[in-house]
């Protein structure tokens, strides 16, 4: 067995997002003795997808508006695929969060002049609920939450990469995770007796995409290989509006929030027309999945600027009052050489959020003990497609959550076990397995993983597409399996970081496919074209669940969906609040 450095703590957080970060912040708090330790593959405070968060939180605080009017839009937007316990948690809670957020770790909101929070409007809700700083939301929230982490006392690993999950000598438990330490290759086992998930997603295997390059899905990947079950892999949401800025730059699939549209914005097609209207009464103000499918078909048609994407424009609104309102994202765009204030910017649908992932409990809790998991890296809490603003709600009412189930657990329950010794041999043997082989260059596979998934299983499917899809993808594997990196120095490898991203995407992008070609219906943001029909409960509403199996193929389950609160045709809304 190749030697490694172990390191112990009672618990151990994998991502400093939302999740993350108040997963330490509850776990510490709950129970000070314990020692906890939170591990990230990038720098804390400075890396994670809730940094990048411009638009805001949804939550009901205000007069007219209630968490059962939260939790109708939910499911309504979930296409009633949600699991009912965990939306209702999510809503309900969140109004508890929003407020631990400013009143106990210091974030601070845009405030009514009556000194309220003011709340924005966002696509798919009944009422203007999403708390925000400007549109640096994410940002004002890491902030925070990082700064309280640096102060009391939580330990860091930071530029560590999570490899695997490894369950204990027996298989009852899990007993820790190896990792590498980007700064000097080497591989270190943490043994916890505790670990919270919270990677977050990241569905970087599309050409568009917003999340940053780091984000490779690691989490739902570590978590199959685990032999945990996902769910609902079908469900990717495509954001509408990312800004199209050219070949060659990361900037392109950079989200335009969508606050813009909410507030008013308009989305042109290349003849310089408005067009969600003739998709949705809701026009700009639709669903992301409606939205995203309808500019998407407008691209299908040729109705496309020269840069071969179409167009949003602000400034009917007029160009101060953008500016007043849209800080951030003016200034982000002119960055791009973009007047979003008073011109058009060329945007495309891009790749945005996870609404699978680990099937887990309201608790935080999963199938396998001792692992816990919160945000984007679990399933079931926004069914087939998520509302803007619920997504950092996700990720700080469960991370908080599992941080106090956590600090329960550790001490009564938890043990500071030995792994499996086949189960890390198998993670060092993955670990290992470039330096084995000839260098070869990552980018064809990158590249044409990117469009695989774009066109086959991207925003609009069918039999065919997916079809194609799961033999490309079987082709990747293979050419990855072949390619090689170079094992002379391992620190800062950014080669050996990259093939390892290229494993898990290509893995959770089996998922995927897997999933969209199980569901033969189109549902939220899973659209196939062969079976259009949405919303029916015909067949029986269920999830759809994948697990990995011993010969390495993902294999399909289903699991029949609760009504535990309500269902579909009835509300929990009074008459005169419909």
């Amino acid at each position: 067995m190749t030697e490694i450095a172990r390191r112990t703590t009672d618990v151990l957080v994998l991502g400093s997002g939302g999740a993350g970060l108040l997963g330490a912040l509850h776990a510490k708090a709950g129970t000070p003795d314990l020692r906890v330790t939170v591990a990230v593959k990038g720098l804390l405070g400075k890396s994670g997808c809730t940094r990048m968060v411009q638009g805001g939180y949804n939550v009901a605080l205000a007069a007219g508006d209630s968490a059962e009017r939260h939790f109708m839009d939910t499911l309504d937007g979930g296409k009633w695929l949600n699991d009912q316990d965990l939306a209702w948690t999510l809503v309900t809670v969140a109004q508890t969060r929003i407020r631990e957020l400013e009143n106990r770790w210091g974030c601070f909101f845009d405030r009514n002049p009556d000194g309220t929070i003011h709340q924005k409007a966002f696509a798919g809700q009944t009422f203007d609920r999403t708390v925000h700083k400007g549109d640096l939301t994410g940002i004002e929230i890491i902030n925070r939450l990082a700064e309280q982490t640096w102060a009391r006392g939580i330990e860091r690993m930071e530029e560590h990469r999570a490899l695997a999950l490894l369950p204990s000598r027996d298989r009852s438990r899990l007993a820790g995770v190896l990792m590498v330490d980007v700064r000097t290759g080497a591989l270190v086992l943490v043994q916890a007796k505790a670990v919270l998930l919270a990677t977050g997603g990241g569905p970087t295997m599309y050409t568009y995409h917003t999340p940053s390059g780091d984000k490779s899905c690691d989490g739902m990947a570590m978590a199959l290989r685990a032999g945990l079950a996902l769910r609902d892999m079908e469900m990717v949401q495509f954001h509408p509006t990312g800004v199209l800025a050219g070949p060659g730059t990361r900037m392109t699939g950079t989200i335009i929030e969508e606050g813009l549209r909410g507030a008013g914005g308009y989305l042109l097609g290349g003849d310089g027309r408005r067009f969600m209207d003739r998709y949705d009464p809701r026009g700009e103000r639709a669903t992301r999945d409606i939205v995203s499918r309808s500019m998407y078909r407008e691209m299908l048609a040729g109705n496309v600027n020269e840069a071969g994407g179409l167009w949003i424009e602000m400034g009917h609104l007029g160009p101060a009052n953008v500016v007043r309102q849209f800080k951030g994202m003016v200034e982000r765009c002119a960055d791009m050489g973009f007047d979003l204030a008073g011109g058009r910017v060329p945007v495309v649908p891009t790749a945005h959020y996870m609404m699978g992932g680990v099937v887990f409990r309201a608790d935080g809790s999963t199938a396998l003990p001792g692992l816990f998991a919160a945000g984007e890296d679990t399933g079931g809490v926004h069914g087939a497609n998520r509302l803007g603003g619920n997504g950092v709600a996700n990720s700080t009412v469960f991370g908080g959550i599992a941080g106090d189930s956590m600090a329960a657990f550790a001490p009564r329950h938890g043990a500071i076990e030995e792994p499996c010794p086949a189960a890390l041999d198998a993670a060092l043997s993955l670990a290992h397995a470039p330096f084995a082989r000839r260098p070869a260059s990552l980018t064809p596979i990158r590249d044409a993983l990117h469009a695989l998934m774009w066109e086959k299983a991207g925003i609009l499917r069918d039999a065919a597409g997916l079809a194609e899809a799961a033999r490309g993808l079987d082709a990747l594997e293979a050419a990855l399996d072949d390619a090689g990196v170079d094992g002379g120095a391992r620190a800062f490898n950014l080669a050996w970081q990259d093939w390892l991203n290229l494993r898990s995407l290509l893995l959770v992008s089996r998922a995927i496919v897997t999933a969209a070609v199980a569901r033969e219906e189109s549902r939220g943001a899973h659209w196939r074209e062969d079976f259009p029909q949405t919303d029916s409960e015909a067949a029986g509403l269920a999830a759809t669940l994948v697990t990995l199996a011993p010969d390495g193929r993902i294999a399909l389950g289903r699991q029949p969906v609760t009504y535990s609160r309500i269902r579909p045709g009835e509300s929990l809304l009074p008459a005169a609040a419909e």
